[in-house]
């Protein structure tokens, strides 16, 4: 719990197929770099980053969770969903299976947090719009019926990163049943 003027702790959990840049966003994000070695390195375990911001006149304490896509890491335990508020479902504009993998990832969401949980759909790679194979439309739609709010980003040029990491703890400091 958090005291009325007090910082907020937040935990913000990163799903999705393996590639997509899980990893490459939150680097981007905390430390606003890029780097092209860790393009298709694959997490092992799970890396937690902690990061501090100010967001609508509060001090936030953010936790992101950065979560392994590669299959036999798939099942996550629920101690990694524990105390979650927010979730980042991120795919890969250039591949569409791991834009279709999201109904899977929703799924296993929804075995472990509530629907209150504050989810955001990453469209990464916007850098690699000539391979582009999920239209920006679509993926839109889908996140609206999921009650998602929506971004397209690039981690190598930092399109986007900021607003969707933004967006998200912004609702849940709005959604005080989620962290008082």
């Amino acid at each position: 719990s958090t005291s009325k003027n007090g910082p907020i702790n937040v935990k913000l959990l990163m799903l999705g197929h393996g590639s997509v840049g899980k990893s490459s966003l939150l680097l981007r994000f905390t430390d606003q770099q890029w780097l092209p070695e860790l393009e298709g390195t694959a997490t092992i375990g799970v890396d937690t980053w902690s990061h501090k911001l100010d967001v609508k006149g509060r001090r936030v304490n953010l936790t992101v969770w950065d979560t392994p896509g590669v299959e036999r890491f798939r099942a996550l335990t629920s101690s990694y969903y524990r105390g979650t508020q927010g979730i980042l479902l991120v795919y890969d504009i250039t591949d569409r299976e791991s834009y279709g993998a999201l109904a899977w990832w929703f799924a296993e969401r929804s075995k472990h947090v509530p629907e209150s949980t504050v989810k955001i759909i990453i469209g990464n790679k916007v850098d690699k719009e000539h391979a582009r194979q999920v239209p920006t439309a679509e993926a839109a739609a889908y996140a609206a019926r999921m009650g998602c709010l929506f971004v397209e980003a690039s981690a190598k040029t930092a399109i986007g990163v900021r607003v969707a990491f933004r967006d998200v703890v912004e609702q849940i400091v709005e959604t005080p049943e989620l962290w008082a």
